[in-house]
C-alpha cells in the first residue's frame, strides 16, 4: 500500500496551506520551507513550474503516487465530460477519501489505513483496498467489531462529521451512503484541475 511518508508540515508549507488537515506546525510556521522562507522573494515561476506544483498539490493532498496519479487521470481523460472535473470527481470517490470526509477517521491517512486493516465494509463485504472506487447508492459502514476502535470513536465525538452533499451519515449505525459524485462547486479543496489538464496534455 504505497503512500507518501516523508515530512507533512514541510510539503504543506511548500503550498501555502495544511492540505493534509489540522497541523500546528503548519499554523506555527506557515511560510515557505528553508532558511530563508520567510524572507526570501520568490522567482517568478514558470508555467510549467506552476502547472507541476499544482498536480503535486493534487497528489499530497489526496495521497497517491506518480503512477497511481496518472492512472486515475487517464480515467478521467476516458469519462465523458470535462476532464479536471471527472479526476476530481475519481479522487473524491477513493473508498479511503470517502472514509475521510464521513468523519470516520481524522485524515486520508488515517482513512488509509483502516481501510488497508480491513475495518472498513462497502455494501456489508470487507474491501481493504483504498483506492476502490466507490459508487452513487454504495454503503459504507464500520465493521461491528471494528466500532469501538479509538481512532474511530474520537474522530467520530470530535465532531468531524461534516455535511457534504453528496454523502449522508447515520451516527448510531456508524453507516454512511455515498449518494452521487460529487459537483466540482461542492469539493472544498483549493486545485486549480485545468492546470493539471495542461500539464498532462503537453
Amino acid at each position: 500500500m504505497a503512500r507518501y511518508l516523508g515530512p507533512k508540515s514541510k510539503i504543506a508549507r511548500r503550498f501555502g496551506e495544511a492540505i493534509f488537515g489540522s497541523d500546528k506546525a503548519f499554523d506555527k510556521r506557515n511560510y515557505p520551507p528553508g532558511q530563508h522562507g520567510q524572507s526570501r522573494k520568490r522567482s517568478k515561476k514558470s508555467e510549467y513550474a506552476i502547472q507541476l506544483s499544482e498536480k503535486q498539490k493534487a497528489k499530497y493532498t489526496y495521497g497517491l503516487l506518480e503512477k497511481q496519479f496518472a492512472l486515475t487521470f487517464e480515467l478521467a481523460q476516458k469519462k465523458p465530460g470535462i476532464t479536471g472535473e471527472n479526476l476530481l470527481k475519481f479522487l473524491e470517490s477513493r473508498l479511503d477519501n470517502t472514509v475521510y470526509r464521513l468523519g470516520i477517521a481524522p485524515s486520508r491517512n488515517s482513512a488509509r489505513q483502516l481501510v488497508g486493516h480491513k475495518h472498513i465494509t462497502v455494501n456489508g463485504e470487507i474491501v481493504n483496498i483504498p483506492s476502490y472506487q466507490v459508487r452513487p447508492g454504495d454503503v459504507i459502514s464500520v465493521r461491528e467489531k471494528s466500532k469501538s476502535l479509538e481512532l474511530i470513536t474520537e474522530s467520530l465525538g470530535a465532531g468531524r462529521v461534516k455535511k457534504y452533499n453528496w454523502l449522508s451519515w447515520d451516527d448510531k449505525g456508524m453507516t454512511g451512503t455515498f449518494l452521487a459524485y460529487p459537483e466540482r462547486d461542492q469539493i472544498p479543496e483549493t486545485i486549480k484541475e485545468q492546470l493539471i489538464v495542461e500539464l498532462y496534455s503537453k
